[in-house]
């Protein structure tokens, strides 16, 4: 697809519940075989955004194209993993994925070979004869994405996919996600309120808070508009007393930034490590009890967050 032409669209989409907006007008270009995450904390939008985009919800407000036309919807381009699982608890492994695939009306031969696939590349093989009911909630979840995809969607929707899963499955579905895109040439969607998870497999990342899109970028290019400097989280044992470290913070000269943050005094300073000794001695000269402190060399997502909001994003 060439530059200016986007497999999504979405203009001024908007969505009420009443006289609460969930979505806020968002504008999105996603392009094809492509990897773009909602980056947000819980009750952020994403979720929402994403029923509309595929058709399962109305917007309010705004306009979605899919491939260019204002039509698309939860059709053949599309397949959905659900943030809440969804599989038949008495049907094996295998005839959850096998089912899915005779509702998008692929060709029995063909549908064999895929169920099979996909079952060995989720690393679900051993359990294709194995009730649904019988599985572990991550091999349920590993399950619900197979079923997702049986019939080759042009695009994937991702929804929180590895909510709940341990460190290892975790990163056996990221290589999974990768190879859909790489070798099989899908746009996915990837909701999630993981850093790591939105660093790691993103090609470009919305963050979204409160229905509103705050910024769209590379990850990299995200972390470094934050700026220079180490991120410093400074944990007293009077909390009540950070409105005063606060402002003692935002006087000293070798201070980017500073921020209260979950009951912490955040703070950016160039080589942290060579102040911290003069920083904490200043700190306990004014009477300040330190409880805390911790120190990131490395910008993260979450940084461009607060930077961005002044918040955490788990928060």
């Amino acid at each position: 697809m060439s530059p200016g032409n986007y497999l999504i669209e979405t203009e001024n989409l908007t969505k009420k519940f009443g006289d609460f907006t969930a979505v806020d007008g968002l504008d999105l270009k996603i392009n094809e075989n492509e990897i773009f995450g909602l980056l947000g904390p819980n009750g952020a939008g994403k979720t929402t955004s994403i029923r509309m985009m595929v058709g399962l919800l109305s917007p309010t407000e705004g306009l979605i194209k899919i491939g260019g036309k204002t039509d698309g919807g939860a059709n053949e381009k599309v397949g959905i993993c659900p943030q809440d699982l969804v599989v038949w608890e008495e049907l094996t492994s295998y005839e959850n994925i096998y089912f899915m695939g005779k509702m998008y009306d692929v060709a029995s031969d063909e549908l064999e070979q895929r169920v099979h696939a996909i079952l060995e590349d989720l690393k679900l093989a051993e359990k294709r004869n194995s009730l649904a009911s019988e599985l572990s909630g991550g091999m349920k979840r590993k399950l619900n994405l197979g079923m997702s995809i049986v019939h080759e969607p042009d695009i994937v929707v991702l929804d929180e996919p590895t909510a709940g899963l341990d460190p290892q499955s975790r990163y056996s579905v990221w290589d999974y996600i990768n190879e859909l895109k790489e070798e099989q040439g899908r746009c996915i969607i990837l909701t999630t309120h993981l850093m790591e998870e939105a660093d790691r497999l993103s090609d470009r990342v919305a963050i979204i808070d409160r229905g509103k899109l705050l910024v769209v970028d590379t990850p990299e290019d995200l972390k470094k508009s934050v700026g220079k400097g180490d991120s410093i989280s400074i944990e007293l044992e009077d909390k009540e007393r950070n409105p005063e470290l606060l402002e003692m913070m935002k006087a000293i000269d070798e201070i980017l930034e500073v921020n209260e943050i979950e009951d912490k005094v955040v703070l950016r300073a160039m080589d942290a490590v060579g102040k911290m000794a003069q920083l904490t001695e200043k700190i306990e000269e004014r009477g300040f009890g330190i409880s805390d402190v911790s120190i990131s060399r490395t910008n993260t997502l979450e940084d461009v967050f607060i930077h961005l909001t002044g918040r955490r994003l788990e928060s």
